[in-house]
């Protein structure tokens, strides 16, 4: 039950859990207001995109039939026909909405920010005696971008699976990856690993005459070998002939018990012990590499038709979800924007713009802690496995 004292949860157990809020009423009563934290959606424009449902003694009601949705006052549902609600009976009307802010308890909005900075920061006597609102959102939002970089849990995930061309498209709020992992049978993920050190995607690749000149089109601009071979070679690249890691049925083809080698190729030897192999191309994973003019990821040949996991950074602002801060970095949040505020300001004494500087720092550091999530139980089985005897 939501705290009568005025506490921050505002939402009842079936509210939260079953996604419900049951009202009673009669015939004299037809407006019910409801007080979920996520808002009701009705149909416009007669595509529905309703995110909830009414029932009056277990019976459905129609929407624009038996009852209408009021933009005013707010998640209000009005009954326009009366004998929706039997003048004789009292009836338990329950709205279901469907459940979108689990765990949003442990989030504050970024527009909660703003205005508790305001509030608490600017006005006579304190810190910042005026400042523009405009100023406060652009500094909280540049912060939002700087704490997803490095400090947030703003770690997103995609799923895909490889096409045929052998790439993946970037996810529309990218700003850059953390992992790519391949998911085998077991649901367990297989780390790809980057390819910089193997091959390029050029972002440029002309087309030559047999002279060696580059060829125009009719506009005068260079017309572009799509794609680029040097992507075409690396896309039929048998990854065997890179990692050593031959499996024994393509060893084994044509193998004769009399000869000691197969091929050019001495069994023992290529069978996963090449000597000199460099350790970081013997593994069996694959690889990615990243396309930035075609905006593409890019893999090996032998992760075709693979599921692939895209975790990724994003910049905390992509979509109104994103702008949810932790209340944990919460006073962080705070330093960073008065610190970026008296900072940016003319004939402000050093000495306060230093205070602030080294109180962002340690306030951020503090918020990096209670972030990084530690448990001293999953710690504690980790280390057990350190003192394991290797025999």
């Amino acid at each position: 039950m939501p705290n009568p004292n005025g506490g921050l949860i505002t939402e009842t157990n079936a509210q939260y859990y079953a996604g419900q809020q049951a009202f009673v009423g009669d015939n004299a009563t037809f407006d019910f207001t409801c007080t979920f934290n996520t808002d009701l959606i009705a149909t416009v424009d007669g595509v529905s995109n309703t995110n909830y449902s009414v029932t009056v003694n277990g019976v459905a009601q129609v929407e624009n039939t038996n009852y209408s949705l009021l933009s005013t006052p707010k998640n209000t549902i009005r009954f326009t026909v009366a004998p929706a609600l039997d003048a004789s009976v009292v009836v338990s009307l329950v709205v279901t909405a469907k459940r979108d802010n689990y765990g949003g308890y442990q989030y504050t909005s970024l527009n909660d920010i703003i205005n508790n900075f305001i509030v608490a920061y600017v006005g006579a006597g304190k810190l910042i005696p005026s400042v523009k609102r405009t100023d406060v959102i652009f500094h909280a939002k540049r912060g939002m971008q700087e704490f997803s970089y490095d400090t947030l849990k703003s770690v997103k995930s995609q799923e895909l699976t490889i096409s045929p061309s052998l790439t993946a498209v970037i996810p529309q709020d990218y700003v850059n990856y953390v992992r790519l992992s391949w998911i085998d049978d077991l649901g367990v993920k297989r780390i790809i690993y980057p390819n910089t050190n193997l091959t390029i995607n050029p972002s440029q690749a002309p087309e030559q005459d047999s002279t060696g000149e580059i060829t125009q089109d009719g506009l005068g601009e260079n017309i572009e070998t799509d794609p680029p071979q040097t992507v075409e070679r690396w896309r039929e690249a048998d990854t065997k002939k890179i990692t050593g890691l031959y499996d024994a049925d393509s060893l084994n083809d044509g193998y004769d018990i009399a000869d000691e080698y197969v091929g050019n190729i001495y069994w023992g030897a290529a069978y996963g012990q090449r000597y000199g192999e460099d350790p970081v191309l013997t593994q069996n994973n694959g690889w990615f590499g990243i396309d930035d003019k075609r905006g593409v990821f890019t893999f090996s040949s032998n992760l075709k038709g693979r599921l692939i996991v895209i975790e990724y950074i994003s910049d905390g602002l992509a979509y109104d979800l994103d702008t949810r801060v932790p209340k944990m970095i919460e006073e962080a949040m705070y330093a960073h924007i008065s610190h970026a505020i008296i900072a940016s300001r003319i004939n402000q004494p050093e000495y306060i713009v230093n205070r602030l500087k080294r109180e962002r720092g340690a306030k951020l550091r503090n918020a990096k802690i209670r972030l990084s999530n530690i448990k001293v139980g999953e710690l504690t089985q980790l280390m057990r496995g350190k003192s394991k005897w290797i025999k």
